[in-house]
């Protein structure tokens, strides 16, 4: 595992990281000092597979479940990393998943649940993790959407309910970035592209030949790796990434 040498010790609240990109930061933040407070919305099997991965690495983990569509759920997870380990220093909103359906197929229901869990569920854990991370020495804030918020094709899948949660919680993102410097706390957002972090998973939304015909669609022709989004977080919340604050990156092989 590659770790960050300029990662001092803290406390880091990581959504989503049961599997894919959320476990892949996990894994990649998990070095001794440090402490992971690990969600997911039931996978509980795969956020102990996470844990067991942060711990060999040195580091401590705690694990909670939650719906992030209830609103109280963003609170409990920021409440239980302080009561865990004390102080929260570092804060990746990783939760999300693809609605595949486009107009005609999808419902206010549809879109009023990827909101409440990817644009309010960001909001509110932001708004709970606020204190803590304007009393903390490095406070950073990674919120990761998606290719689906800037890539609109008609080669390439297209999901308005979640691009248009996504969209959102860039908004939400860079508008906390303003409020959040003066404290030094830099809040950005990772856009990654089609990244085949949960393959099982991948293969159930697409049929091998159309997982095929996107990547020849992606100029470096492949699709990404969990572990290559994970790694640009890893970045953004190291001390290198000080002056960087209230952007969009996108990890997407150059797709536009």
């Amino acid at each position: 595992m590659t770790t960050n040498d300029h990662f001092s010790p803290r406390v880091a609240l990581v959504t989503g990281s049961g599997s894919g990109i959320g476990a892949a930061v996990a894994r990649r933040l998990a070095r001794p000092g440090t402490s992971l407070l690990l969600h997911a919305r039931s996978n509980r099997a795969g956020c102990e597979a996470t844990a067991e991965a942060v711990c060999s690495a040195g580091a401590q983990a705690e694990i909670v479940l939650g719906d992030l569509s209830d609103p109280e759920t963003a609170g409990v997870l920021v409440t239980r990393s302080i009561g865990a380990f004390g102080s929260l220093d570092v804060l990746v909103a990783n939760a999300g998943f693809p609605i595949l359906k486009g107009f005609g197929e999808v419902t206010a229901e549809d879109m009023d649940y990827a909101y409440r869990v990817i644009s309010a569920g960001f909001c509110q854990m932001a708004t709970a993790a606020m204190p803590h991370l304007e009393k903390s020495n490095h406070g950073r804030v990674v919120a990761v959407s998606s290719l689906n918020v800037h890539t609109f094709r008609n080669d390439f899948p297209v999901f308005p309910a979640s691009a248009a949660a996504k969209a959102g919680l860039e908004a939400l993102a860079r508008s906390l970035a303003v409020q959040l410097s003066p404290t030094g706390t830099t809040v950005n957002v990772v856009a990654p592209g089609m990244i085949n972090a949960n393959p099982e998973h991948l293969g159930e939304l697409f049929e091998p030949q159309e997982l095929e015909r996107i990547s020849g669609l992606i100029p470096l022709g492949r699709l990404g790796r969990a572990e290559e989004v994970a790694a640009m977080i890893d970045f953004l919340v190291s001390e290198d990434a000080s002056y960087i604050t209230g952007q969009v990156i996108h990890v997407n092989g150059g797709i536009i």
